[in-house]
């Protein structure tokens, strides 16, 4: 299995810490979260990972060069982009899979099946497939029902759910097809896939995920892997 990981952003929510390091070496517990994703993704059955890296992208080779030994059996490549090319543009940097793999972010921690995952984009025949996660979204205000003039309903301070993306996807081969040349974004590629009639599918997990672009965020993640380092291990 394959996997391609996105290292190349500025990471500029998450500074001052990505101002001397890329935000896929800022830690969490005693390692790095982009050590944390390629030991899960190795676990998972992942041989190859492919690692698109721009700002300071030398620090991470180095510390993968000077490191720790990355998981027996996994190969590591690097692809260096010269500008940015967007969270779909930068996939025409790699040589093209035969069988689908694995897009991810190289910030992200979560215990999600990354093999359950691709078994699911497998049996349904997608041309991709987001892996989603419900979020609660909290309204400090009253929202007013209403139709046209007419109030007809009134809550105060609502809690809204919406499903979102967590930044990991199962590509099948064809999708790339429909990803010009240069820029081009994630969400761009799904109106693609769903205007020219391709299947792209959702895969539900309710378990934990944190997605490190901002302080805060950094906050939550590092206090759900130190009281359980081994949930995550």
């Amino acid at each position: 299995m394959r996997a391609v990981i996105l290292a190349g952003g500025q990471g500029t929510r998450l500074r001052p810490y990505t101002t001397v390091l890329p935000k896929p070496l800022v830690p969490v517990g005693d390692r790095p979260i982009l050590e944390l994703i390629l030991h899960q993704l190795a676990r998972a059955g992942v041989t190859q990972v492919d690692l698109c890296v721009g700002h300071l992208g030398g620090l991470i080779r180095a510390y993968f060069d000077e490191g720790p030994p990355l998981p027996g059996g996994l190969q590591l490549n690097y692809v260096w982009d010269d500008e940015p090319l967007g969270t779909a543009g930068a996939l025409h940097q790699i040589d093209v899979p035969r069988e689908p793999f694995l897009v991810m972010n190289g910030d992200i921690l979560t215990k999600l099946d990354y093999y359950e995952l691709v078994h699911f984009h497998r049996e349904r025949g997608a041309a991709l497939t987001i892996a989603t996660h419900e979020k609660k979204v909290e309204l400090e205000l009253g929202v007013i029902e209403s139709d046209d003039e007419t109030v007809t309903g009134y809550v105060e301070k609502p809690t809204l759910g919406y499903e979102v993306s967590m930044g990991i996807y199962v590509y099948d081969p064809r999708a790339l097809a429909h990803v010009p040349r240069g820029h081009f974004d994630f969400p761009d590629l799904v109106l693609a896939l769903v205007g020219a009639g391709e299947t792209v599918k959702s895969y539900r997990y309710a378990g934990p995920w944190f997605d490190i672009g901002t302080a805060e965020e950094h906050e939550r993640a590092v206090a759900a892997f130190q009281a359980d380092p081994q949930r995550f291990a």
